[in-house]
């Protein structure tokens, strides 16, 4: 249940609450991104659950891409994704205190507020995620259930109003065109991300060879299929130059059917769900360092835990640099800062999913992994992951070149103090608590 909730709460984050105003010119093509993105993500999350099924006593996507491509690959990609993933936290940090700026203006109208409450959320959660991962699992089966209702009401007020027979409201008056849904799945892939969550943490999951592949696909699934009768809810009922100017499409749906309580509750519940995804993020910032110090690819000092099992060093620094982040780049504004960050985020995410599909390819020929019918979804994966990376554009791939450049500074130090002890095993950390 926790790994399931892990997946569900850190895809249903802020994005979604937001994408239906940058959809909206799209028109009927936003319609079919969504379905091509759903399916692109199912195909790398169906990967991701055989990788699991495959290799239980793996330490999650580091292992899968190490024992198929070899250890630097390994590491660079573990690298890159671990950078997004603090620096993905500080944009759902922001996009909480956006949330909770809307309902009460005046408390955020001094300089530095928000940055302060931003930076706070972030400590409140990496604290939570030191007590132990059932605390900070806790907090995400809550969470996860609470963030999916306006998304729920959105489609239950499109039901009553169509069994009424209501008329559609105007799309945009887009043709459907291949580069509009492909312009449309570029967007529609933020809020996709983190269906690989549940294999991040693998040595603290219980049964993993079943419970992983199980969250993955399941949370996958559900995610995917809420997000497109969510969105087409706000397409059809919300008229696309209103939701194209609106900072809050729901909340400006609801608000059209059942008054400003309800709008209110549905802005309340969107920060509610950017705090969810907030806590499930921040309890992998702590995990990645805590693997890759076990493999020895990381500075020793980030592999000690403490009582509850918990990486409380890795936990300072992740939060450390996301407080940082925000301190010094606030001045962007929450606009321009949400989408500096959320670009670094994607493009690291495709980076992972392109090398885990390529090594689960290379492990169908070594006899690994079957072959089949997961060849050719893992095919689609591929592909899916080449084509968002090409059309997140030149500069979203520049980001990416610049996040695995700063990994070869640790890489190579870290061979080198290997290689000054060559008879001496990286030890071997507590599995931590079960989730």
């Amino acid at each position: 249940m926790i790994a399931l909730a892990l997946v569900v709460g850190n895809m249903i984050g802020s994005g979604i609450f937001l994408l239906p105003a940058n959809l909206a010119p799209f028109g009927v093509n936003a319609i079919y991104g969504w379905v091509v993105t759903i399916a692109g993500a199912l195909c790398v999350a169906t990967v991701f659950a055989a990788l699991a099924r495959a290799m239980p006593e793996a330490a999650g996507p580091y292992d899968y891409v190490r024992s198929a491509l070899g250890e630097p690959p390994a590491f660079f990609v573990m690298w890159s994704y671990w950078i997004a993933i603090w620096v993905g936290i500080a944009a759902v940090a922001i996009a909480a205190v956006s949330y909770l700026s809307s309902l009460t203006p005046a408390a955020f109208e001094a300089p530095g507020i928000a940055a302060a409450v931003a930076s706070g959320f972030v400590i409140l959660f990496a604290v939570i995620a030191c007590t132990g991962a059932r605390a900070a699992g806790g907090v995400q089966i809550v969470t996860s259930i609470i963030k999916v209702l306006p998304l729920i009401a959105a489609v239950v007020l499109a039901l009553v109003v169509f069994a009424r027979g209501d008329e559609p409201a105007q799309l945009a008056p887009a043709p459907l065109t291949l580069g509009g849904i492909s312009g449309a799945a570029a967007l529609t892939l933020w809020a996709m991300l983190g269906f690989e969550s549940a294999s991040v943490p693998a040595e603290r999951v219980r049964d993993p060879q079943h419970t992983i592949p199980r969250a993955t696909l399941l949370g996958t699934l559900i995610v995917g299929l809420i997000y497109l009768a969510a969105s087409s809810a706000v397409f059809l009922l919300l008229p696309s130059d209103v939701a194209a100017q609106s900072s809050a499409p729901f909340a400006d749906l609801v608000g059209s059917f059942w008054g400003t309580g309800a709008a209110t509750a549905v802005v309340f519940f969107a920060a509610i769900s950017a705090l969810g995804a907030l806590n499930g993020w921040v309890l992998l910032q702590g995990e990645v360092p805590l693997a890759l110090a076990r493999r020895g690819v990381f500075p020793r000092w980030f592999a000690a835990v403490n009582r509850r099992g918990m990486p409380v060093r890795a936990q300072i620094l992740g939060t450390s640099l996301t407080v940082a982040l925000i301190a010094s780049n606030y001045s962007r504004g929450l606009t321009e800062l949400f989408g500096f960050v959320i670009l670094l985020a994607t493009v690291a995410n495709l980076v992972l999913y392109l090398f885990v599909t390529v090594g689960a390819f290379r492990l169908m020929a070594l006899g690994r992994l079957p072959r089949g019918l997961l060849a050719l979804v893992t095919l689609l994966g591929l592909l899916f992951a080449l084509w968002t990376l090409w059309g997140a554009g030149a500069e979203a791939t520049g980001w990416g070149a610049v996040l695995l450049a700063t990994g070869i500074p640790v890489y190579l130090l870290m061979r080198r103090a290997s290689t000054s002890r060559p008879g001496e095993a990286s030890p071997a950390a507590p599995p931590g608590s079960a989730a």
